[in-house]
């Protein structure tokens, strides 16, 4: 097999070989180079060079290009390659002489792919692309041909994804550090319970093996995750086509093919309903137009109008190649013929899918901090379980060993394992995966839909959000909002009457305003006309969509806007009311086609720019008084044929050139101006041509036939922006987060939203020339060097006419600002952008392959869910951090305890299995019960927080190990409690505690002890429960990082209260109902007893509560908000007066005389808990 080494020399011998052939110009081909003696050879360095970048290649730049631009996007990274590598790549790529003798004599292996079959296919004429094919329009490839280019470019279809094994997935899910501890020490565990004796042989196993089970839970959920990540590249396989039909020469006639058979070259036939196979180069229109929906590649909203000549721009956008037709669109009408360009991954939608392919998932802020949580955690662990087992060291050959120093080394290895256990939070997994369920189910309620819940967290430290314009900050309903009819003519001016049209959407409800007053249209015999034309000159329609509940169009969008018009207008006064949404949707318009009747249509053509259609009147009426001609189009091009200006809604007069100048200045300015209004005239031709005489198959005539018109009026309409992204957008300023439109629109529209909506505000547009904000367009970006790009990344609020690898580096640019970056998007062309973005938010009318590659979906496609979102991000993040450190500093208490017992010698207060229990189910209620604390008020008024701010912060830390201290102090003392001082212990001294493993019959310092006692249940048990209890007083503590309880008592969060009964009743369960008090080594308590563990575990309360007040008024002073009066009754009444009544100002009353009375109660009962400290 040949060596990768051999392969990059003999690509190096080819691109240098394509040199030579260049300069001497020889027309012949070169010979192979393995038949050239004279060979140069590559330099050592250079290989050396290749291999640090792990180059793969097969005949060099095959897949050079797709390397370089991921090293464009590893420039941000500082891994760009060196210069001199990337532009050897650059120009033998761009090389049109090499590349065409490299491929003539070195074809590919079977499946293999050139990058480019012709570069900028859209810039050459018909005859170009025809000749470079060496094909024919009429007779299409030769079988020769046709075999020649399957070899060649192999075959038409994007390859499969191949993902990763199921073994490779289910790994992946052990890489943690803290999942490899809980792995070993539940393999460690499993050992010693096999060679375990006596009646815990069977309790040993059920430690190892709820670890296991643990274990086996989350890699499931894991793996389930990652295979639904991939299917975003399976989804673009929907849009390959099946069939397609083509011209060759072994058929006279067009003939239907596989899909996956087609080749460059190919001369390919598309009609309306089509999707298209590859990508085209159209050669020749059938029809009168061709009109593509592209829209799942370019994001254009309405169809393209496409033809067949050159476009000369070779750095055009997909947009403006408007002679190509890209694989997997749709052809939405007309016929046509063209030559394949460019098959499978050498196609547009193919390069989408390599992106794709080539982008790795980002980790979510919160997995981060878990990781590096994880890191740290797993080294303390370390230390402490070698410390523990060292420390302990001379106890090895004690008697209860049988002096055996190999048993007392594993007793306490197992020790050591057990105090893994305890320190790491087995249920903060799922508690995290509750949390974030339970908030994607809030989310849903807001038309939110989560696919991917680590993302529900990183909403919350979202600091940028790129948003698309069609859809999401507009309705993508286009309105008509202003129209203009003429009043009379004196001398060269002209008069005009201007309206205004409220509504926003596709539903037929809105008013007509004119100088701010509401008027009737049918008082407006300009308005009767209009609305005629309107209603005739249109092929789309209204329809009422039962099932969802909403208009919506039939059509073209700017046709359905017309419809939407007549019937606001209502001119003929036709009564409305008792009608079902069904019947609305076209009522007016129904009217007008009543009396008028359509007799034939001369379509839409990009020479005279406007469509017509002959009308006849069924009834005379004032609108319609015989056989007329309606004419809609561009203003420019209608005027141009205008002879006449119909005045005050019935006269007719001439049309002079100053009267037409004044008009188009009215367009120009509603054009450009802050609105940006798409304007459409409308005409009449009232003595038309004799529909007989018309030629048809000619369109060159139409705009002879569509001459001699009287100008009526003009409308303009926009996609206007939601009633509800204004407030949105606010709400996000006021957030900090900073809102970037990204569009494929032109840019005079999308600025012109961007004011609408307030994304560029009046003050920002004063200080545009200093470049702290503006718009620019993908060509504009590109244009700017790197730093220059990153910092428009930085300042830019609008990019416009934008393509998919734009929006990707857009994506790049901002991480590498540490922005934590929302992106938008529907389309096929938005994928790669959505999956590289942390958070990707597919629309709910996007395409398959945008939902799988994002991390939420908006059911209503609206940008203010975005911000409902990321107030509830915030919100659970806040609540995540409660119950994560409530989590760990029960941890640390676990710790401590064990710690303490080895390290004074005592005999175990917990073991394993029970530690088991409390981190996975006592805690777990708790935990999760603090995802439901409610938000503060000013969530959504704070920036938003850096996604390097750790989970827990030094003081934070150092309160909870305080707090953690106590925990295990506690537990470890109410162990001690019963062996020293319970009525019914053995009364021990603390020599004979902390030395039990050299009791024996003859130790003189254990007359009168009997060794047995140091294996009873009941301390314990009362160690056990008191960790219990005292989790559940410091849950009551999570209920806010520095608010008083006495503020916000336990009913604040009613779930929490739930949450706490739940776990004690669980805990009286394995107490009192057989057989678990055997499982867990423990017995039934009794009253004196549980008052004992009350006294241990309420003063956690005081002491969090004394750590908070020292937060609230010396540590973190600016976390509790002041008003303006207490600022001034604190000045007034001086510093000492103001803590007073500052710390007394909210304080909730009923739980000060629900709760002092029973804690006094409680420590007035005697309970000989002191015996311990004098002992």
């Amino acid at each position: 097999m040949t060596t990768k080494r051999g392969l990059i020399t003999d690509s190096f011998k080819v691109v240098k070989k394509a040199r030579r052939v260049k300069r001497e110009k020889r027309p012949s081909p070169p010979p192979p180079p393995q038949q050239e003696a004279e060979t140069e050879t590559v330099r050592e360095e250079e290989l050396q060079r290749l291999r640090q970048f792990d180059l793969d290649w097969r005949f060099g730049p095959c897949t050079g290009i797709s390397r370089l631009q991921r090293w464009e996007r590893a420039k941000l990274n500082g891994l760009s390659p060196p210069k001199e590598i990337r532009d050897l790549l650059l120009q033998t790529h761009t090389d049109p002489e090499y590349n065409r003798s490299l491929w003539s004599d070195y074809p590919l292996d079977s499946g293999q792919t050139s990058h480019s079959v012709m570069d900028n296919a859209h810039t050459k004429t018909v005859e170009e692309v025809l000749g470079f094919f060496s094909v024919n329009e009429s007779t299409g490839l030769s079988c020769e041909q046709l075999k020649k280019n399957r070899e060649r470019w192999g075959p038409n279809e994007l390859p499969a994804e191949e993902g990763k094994s199921l073994w490779e997935l289910v790994l992946e899910q052990f890489e943690d550090l803290l999942v490899r501890i809980l792995l070993l020490a539940a393999c460690i565990s499993f050992t010693l319970a096999w060679f375990e004796e006596g009646e815990g042989t069977i309790t040993a196993f059920v430690e190892p093996f709820v670890i296991l089970l643990i274990l086996i839970a989350n890699a499931i959920v894991g793996v389930w995750q990652e295979r639904n990540a991939e299917n975003a590249i399976e989804a673009l396989k929907e849009y390959e086509p099946e069939m397609g039909k083509v011209y060759r020469q072994d058929k006279k006639s067009v003939q239907r093919v596989r899909a996956r058979d087609i080749v460059p070259g190919d001369i390919v036939e598309v009609a309306v309903g089509d999707k298209v196979p590859a990508d085209i180069r159209l050669t020749s229109i059938r029809s009168t137009t061709l009109r593509v929906d592209q829209s799942i590649l370019t994001g254009e909203s309405v169809s393209v109008l496409k033809h067949t000549d050159p476009v000369p721009d070779p750095r055009a956008v997909n947009q403006d190649k408007k002679n190509m037709l890209f694989s997997g669109t749709n052809i939405a009408a007309g016929r046509a013929i063209g030559i394949v360009v460019a098959t499978g991954v050498q196609t547009e939608i193919g390069k989408i899918r390599d992106e794709m392919a080539s982008t790795d998932p980002e980790r979510t802020p919160l997995q981060q901090k878990l990781d590096q949580f994880g890191e740290q955690l797993s080294k303390v662990i370390s230390v402490i379980c070698v410390a523990v087992w060292a420390i302990n060291v001379g106890h090895f050959n004690d008697p209860v060993h049988g002096g055996s120093w190999l048993r007392g080394a594993v007793y306490y290895f197992k020790i050591a394992v057990a105090l893994a256990v305890a320190a790491i939070p087995e249920g903060l997994p799922a508690v995290i995966t509750t949390c974030l369920a339970l908030g994607t189910r809030r989310m849903a309620r807001k038309n939110a839909i989560v696919r991917s819940l680590p993302s529900v967290e990183t909403l919350g430290c979202t600091s940028v959000i790129c948003s698309d314009k069609t859809g999401t900050l507009t309705t993508n309903q286009m309105s008509v909002c202003r129209m203009f009819v003429a009043d009379s003519v004196s001398g060269e001016s002209c008069s005009l009457s201007d309206f205004t049209v409220t509504g926003s959407t596709y539903a037929p409800e809105g008013e007509v305003y004119k100088d701010g007053s509401v008027v009737k249209s049918s008082q407006y015999e300009g308005l009767v006309e209009m609305a005629s034309i309107c209603a005739l000159c249109n092929d789309s329609s209204l329809d009422y969509n039962e099932a969802k509940g909403v208009y919506e169009k039939v059509g073209e969008a700017t046709e359905t806007a017309l419809c939407c018009l007549v019937e606001k207008m209502n001119v003929f006064d036709t009564d409305l009311r008792g009608l079902s949404p069904v019947e609305r949707a076209t009522a007016c318009c129904s009217v007008i086609k009543q009396l008028m009747r359509k007799e034939l249509t001369l379509e839409f053509s990009r020479d005279r720019k406007s469509m017509s259609v002959f009308c006849s009147s069924s009834k005379l009426t004032r609108s319609a008084s015989g056989a007329k001609m309606f004419v809609k189009g561009a203003p420019e091009s209608v005027l141009e044929r205008c002879n006449y200006i119909r005045v005050s809604g019935s006269t007719r007069v001439p049309l002079s050139p100053a009267v037409r100048e004044q008009l188009l200045s009215t367009v120009r300015e509603w054009g450009s101006g802050r609105d940006m209004l798409r304007c459409l005239a409308m005409a009449t031709r009232d003595t038309p041509p004799d529909i007989h005489g018309l030629n048809l198959e000619n369109c060159a005539k139409f705009a002879d036939y569509e001459s001699d018109l009287t100008f009526v009026g003009c409308v303009g309409m926009l996609d206007p922006p939601r009633k509800e992204v204004l407030s949105a957008v606010r709400m996000c300023r006021q957030a900090g987060i900073r809102v970037i439109m990204i569009t494929g629109d032109n840019k005079g529209t999308a600025l012109s939203i961007c004011r609408r909506v307030g994304i560029i505000t009046e003050q920002e547009e004063e200080h545009e020339s200093t470049g702290a904000i503006g718009g620019l367009t993908g060509r504009e970006f590109d244009e700017l060097p790197p730093h220059l790009q990153r910092e428009a990344c930085r300042t830019c609020r609008c990019f416009a006419r934008v393509e998919p690898t734009h929006k990707s580096r857009i994506v790049e640019y901002l991480q590498s600002l540490d922005d934590i970056t929302a992106m938008t998007g529907d389309g096929v062309n938005d994928a790669p952008a959505l999956k590289k973005a942390e958070i990707g938010i597919a629309m709910g009318s996007g395409t398959a392959v945008a939902k799988s590659a994002s991390e939420m979906i908006l059911a209503d496609d609206n940008f203010s869910t975005i911000v409902a979102a990321v107030e509830e991000g915030r919100a659970i993040y806040n609540n995540m951090k409660q119950f994560i450190r409530y989590l760990i500093s029960s941890n640390i208490g676990e710790v401590v305890c064990i710690f303490l017992t080895a390290a004074l010698g005592m005999p175990e207060a917990l073991i394993p299995v029970q530690l088991l229990w409390v981190n996975l189910v006592t805690d777990g209620f708790p935990a999760t019960a603090l995802g439901f604390n409610p938000p503060d008020l000013d969530i959504m008024s704070r920036p938003p927080r850096s996604s390097k701010e750790p989970l827990i912060s030094s003081w934070l830390f150092c309160r909870y190990l305080i707090i953690g201290c106590y925990v295990g102090a506690a537990t470890v003392g109410a162990a001690a409690w019963w062996f020293m001082a319970a009525h019914d212990g053995p009364k021990l001294t603390f020599y004979q505690l902390s030395h039990y493993l050299q009791c024996s019959e003859g130790h003189a310092e254990f007359a009168g002890v009997q060794c047995s006692v140091f294996e009873s249940p009941y301390p314990m048990t009362m160690a056990l429960s008191v960790l219990v209890t005292i989790e559940m007083c410091n849950a009551l503590n999570s209920l806010s990082e520095n608010q008083s309880l006495l503020k916000m008592p336990p009913w604040s969060n009613p779930w929490l209260v739930g949450a706490i009964c739940l776990s004690m009743a669980l805990h009286f369960l394995i107490l009192y109902v057989d057989p678990l008090p055997v499982i867990f080594q423990i017995r039934p308590l009794s009253w004196p007893q549980w008052v004992v563990v009350l006294k241990m575990s309420l003063p956690v309360i005081f002491m969090d509560e004394a750590l908070k007040f020292l937060a609230r008024n010396y540590i973190e002073p600016g976390s509790q908000m002041q008003t303006l009066e207490e600022e001034e009754e604190q000045q007034r009444t001086g510093a000492s007066r103001g803590l007073v009544s500052q710390s007394l100002k909210g304080v909730s009353w009923s739980f000060v005389l629900i709760s002092a009375p029973l804690v006094i109660w409680i420590f007035s009962l005697d309970s000989d808990i002191t015996n311990i400290f004098w002992e």
